[in-house]
């Protein structure tokens, strides 16, 4: 049995392997920006990702609960599947107009998505401090982009910003039908069936040939989406198993954070400095950043509190 020290830094080694590899993926989608197109690129990480996690089902002898799938059953997962690809798509899009920090930062609306989610079709209760947490999750969006106000690249930035939202408002859906599908399958087996689905309904919208002639740089960045879409989910299932809920969630606000590291480390050592810049935030911008994901972290901790007073009142 594992001692609570042990649990501790397992979850914590977990919770830091989901948390670079997610920052670091926004990079990397904009390196792809260069040579592959967000339909393509996504297509290709669904398509590796399924044959990889679909061999290692099948070696463990997983698949049998596809069987037991009622027609409305592969319904849901066939729209679990749709969602999650407008989900990839829609953020691979968005860095054509965000650096990766600015897009995970923007990204922190889904929390809010999800909420009105439960609210409206789950008939979940939000509470006023999460409502004040969401809205000081938007003054400290507009104050991490103040500097853009009134320049140039405000246009860009904004069509950057209301792609990233499309994109929060899918992966919100995305969940809330993933969450209806537990009892049927597992969370392994959902992610298969949504990346089988989706590498065959986006095959005739892509254009592999993209791919002929790219660099060997090029296709180790590509490589590292693919494998990314494993090992960043992989690190987040097992950072599950010995940290509670809300302390994985805590701790993946600070996603943006690790973009916005990556990003300004990349321009310190004249990584790809064609496509990665530094963002120039000043003082104001980074407290906007701290509001931001401190209002993220704080959502998770008020959802976790008000479960338990829900618990706590049924069984009084």
């Amino acid at each position: 049995m594992q001692t609570p020290k042990q649990l501790f830094l397992y979850g914590l080694f977990f919770s830091v392997i989901t948390i670079l590899f997610w920052g670091m993926l926004a990079i990397a989608l904009k390196l792809t920006s260069g040579f592959a197109d967000p339909i393509t690129l996504t297509w290709l990480r669904f398509f590796v990702a399924g044959i990889i996690l679909g061999l290692w089902q099948w070696q463990r002898g997983k698949l049998s609960e596809f069987r037991h799938l009622t027609r409305r059953d592969y319904g849901r997962l066939i729209a679990t599947g749709s969602f999650l690809i407008i989900n990839y798509t829609s953020f691979a899009w968005s860095l054509r107009y965000l650096l990766p920090g600015s897009a995970q930062l923007s990204f922190q609306f889904a929390p809010l998505f999800l909420a009105l989610g439960g609210l409206f079709f789950l008939k979940e209760k939000v509470s006023g401090l999460q409502w004040l947490c969401f809205l000081t999750l938007g003054i400290g969006m507009l104050t991490f982009f103040h500097p853009v106000f009134g320049t140039q690249q405000a246009d860009t930035i904004w069509v950057g910003f209301a792609i990233i939202q499309v994109s929060a408002m899918a992966w919100s859906i995305y969940a809330l039908l993933q969450k209806s599908l537990f009892s049927r399958l597992s969370p392994s087996n959902i992610l298969l069936g949504v990346y089988v689905y989706a590498a065959i309904v986006m095959l005739p919208f892509t254009s592999p040939s993209q791919f002929s002639g790219i660099s060997l740089s090029d296709w180790l960045v590509t490589g590292f989406c693919c494998l990314n879409t494993l090992i960043a989910y992989g690190a987040f299932a097992q950072a599950l198993r010995y940290w509670q809920t809300v302390q994985v969630s805590a701790a993946i606000a600070l996603t943006p954070v690790t973009a916005f590291v990556l990003t300004e480390l990349c321009v310190l050592l004249g990584w790809w400095p064609s496509l990665i810049t530094s963002s120039h935030a000043d003082a104001l911008s980074l407290f906007g950043m701290l509001m931001v994901v401190a209002s993220a972290i704080s959502v998770q901790f008020l959802s976790v509190s008000m479960a338990r007073r829900k618990r706590t009142l049924a069984t009084s």
